[in-house]
């Protein structure tokens, strides 16, 4: 069945991987920026950790088509699991401020956020292919 014009099929594996290596990326910058400065702390590596296991899911799953729906949602249940810290982190700080901290924990979250209602959006249209 031809897709309709505007409308894309998501490929949650390749948004898997993509997502994983902007967190991987923005855990990085966060402790680099941290080192230069004389205050690295080995916690803003956090989002390279999502980043890294978001991505190795997305890698496994690109090349396990029987596998590919149980690896994305757990890539969700990370991305879930993401959100929920540096969101709760936030909501307890009260504001976001200008830190490099607080940019990397927003970011972080927005990432998640962004990955868990492409992988929602992904799981609906597929449920309703099968319909």
């Amino acid at each position: 069945m031809a897709e309709p014009i505007g409308e894309r099929r998501i490929r949650m594996p390749s948004t898997a991987i993509f997502c994983g290596i902007v967190l991987i990326f923005i855990g990085l910058a966060g402790y680099l920026y941290g080192v230069s400065i004389g205050s690295g702390s080995p916690t803003a590596l956090i989002p390279s950790a999502f980043g890294v296991i978001l991505a190795i899911l997305g890698l496994v799953a690109q090349r396990n088509e029987g596998l590919r729906k149980h690896l994305m949602h757990g890539a969700l249940v990370v991305a879930f699991l993401g959100l929920a810290a540096t969101a709760g982190r936030l909501i307890s700080k009260g504001s976001v401020g200008t830190t490099a901290a607080d940019l990397s924990t927003l970011a972080t979250a927005l990432i998640c956020l962004l990955f868990i209602i492409l992988g929602i959006r992904s799981f609906m249209s597929a449920r309703a292919d099968r319909l």
